[in-house]
C-alpha cells in the first residue's frame, strides 16, 4: 500500500513539473503573481500566444489567450499577463506591430499624463500596425499585379532578343573590338613612353634653337638695316627715273627707237655683208703663189 501510494505521489509530481515546465517555455511564470487585462483587436495580424508584450522597449508580460469576441462580431480579445507592479494608465491603447520578417509583436502605448489605471480584467482598446509589410501589402502588391502583364512581354521580348543570332554576333564583334582597343592601348603606351619624349627633345631643341635666334635678333639695329633699306629703294627709284627719261645715255638706249631701227640696219647690213662674201670671197680677197697676173 505505501508502495503504491509511493507511485502515486511521483505520477502527481510529475504532472505537475511537467504542467510548470510546459508553462515555463511558454514564458509563463507560475509562481510570480501577474496582472490579467484584455486587449481588443479587429485584426490580430497572426499573433501567437506567449508572445511578449513591450512597454517602452521592455518587456513587461506576455500574451495568455486569444478568443474570439462572439458579441462583438470582427473583434478579437487578446488575454495578456502583465507584471503585478505593471499599471495600465486609462487612454492607454495597444499595437501590434508586424516586423520585416513577418513577426507580431504588441506594444503598449502607455498615456502618462493619466492619474487613473485600468483595473485588472478590463479591456484595453487595441489597433493594428502594419508596418513596413502592410504597407508593401497595402500599396505595393496592387501595383505589382497590375505589372505583372507588363513584366512577363517583358521577358518574352527579352527570351527573344537572346535567342538571336544577331545578338551573339554582337557579342563577337564588341569581343573583336575589346582587342582591337587592348591592342590600340599597347601601342598607345608604347608612343608615350618612346615617341613622345623624342618629340618633346626636339620641341626642346627647337624651342632653344628659337630662343637663340631671338636672342641674335635682340642685337640686330633695325634702325640702321631700315635705313640702309630705305636708301637702297631710292637708289632704285633715281635709277628707274634716269632710264625713263631721254636726256642721259642710259634713256636714249632704252627709249629712242630710231637707234633701234639703226642697230637693227646695221645688223641687216652686216648680214647681208656676210652673205655676199660668202658667196663671192674673190671680190674681197685676191692672192696668187706665183705673183700676180695680168689681166
Amino acid at each position: 500500500m505505501k508502495k503504491e501510494f509511493k507511485i502515486g505521489l511521483a505520477g502527481i509530481a510529475a504532472l505537475v513539473i511537467l504542467f510548470c515546465g510546459i508553462h515555463y517555455l511558454k514564458g509563463i511564470n507560475m509562481f510570480k503573481p501577474e496582472s490579467y487585462y484584455l486587449v481588443e483587436f479587429e485584426n490580430v495580424n497572426g499573433l501567437p500566444e506567449s508572445s511578449p508584450v513591450f512597454a517602452n522597449g521592455f518587456k513587461v508580460g506576455i500574451v495568455r489567450d486569444l478568443r474570439y469576441n462572439y458579441q462583438k462580431p470582427g473583434h478579437v480579445l487578446v488575454g495578456v499577463e502583465l507584471d503585478q507592479h505593471m499599471k495600465v494608465p486609462k487612454g492607454s491603447r495597444a499595437e501590434l506591430v508586424t516586423e520585416m520578417l513577418g513577426t507580431v509583436k504588441m506594444n503598449l502605448l502607455l498615456n502618462l499624463e493619466s492619474a487613473e489605471y485600468y483595473g485588472e480584467n478590463d479591456t484595453i482598446p487595441g489597433f493594428a500596425n502594419n508596418g513596413i509589410m502592410g504597407a508593401a501589402e497595402k500599396d505595393l502588391l496592387p501595383q505589382l499585379q497590375r505589372m505583372m502583364p507588363k513584366i512577363d512581354s517583358i521577358l518574352g521580348s527579352l527570351n527573344k532578343l537572346l535567342a538571336d543570332p544577331a545578338l551573339a554576333n554582337t557579342l563577337h564583334n564588341a569581343e573583336q573590338l575589346t582587342a582591337s582597343l587592348s591592342s590600340t592601348s599597347s601601342q598607345l603606351d608604347k608612343l608615350m613612353h618612346t615617341d613622345v619624349p623624342q618629340l618633346t627633345e626636339n620641341i626642346n631643341a627647337v624651342t632653344s634653337n628659337l630662343r637663340t635666334i631671338s636672342d641674335n635678333l635682340k642685337d640686330v639695329d633695325y634702325a640702321s638695316t631700315i635705313l640702309k633699306v630705305d636708301s637702297t629703294l631710292a637708289n632704285v627709284r633715281l635709277l628707274t627715273e634716269k632710264l625713263n627719261r631721254k636726256d642721259n645715255t642710259l634713256g636714249l638706249l632704252m627709249n629712242d627707237s630710231s637707234l633701234y631701227q639703226n642697230l637693227n640696219a646695221t645688223s641687216a647690213n652686216a648680214a647681208s655683208l656676210l652673205q655676199d662674201l660668202k658667196e663671192h670671197p674673190k671680190r674681197y680677197v685676191h692672192f696668187s703663189l706665183f705673183g700676180k697676173k695680168d689681166k
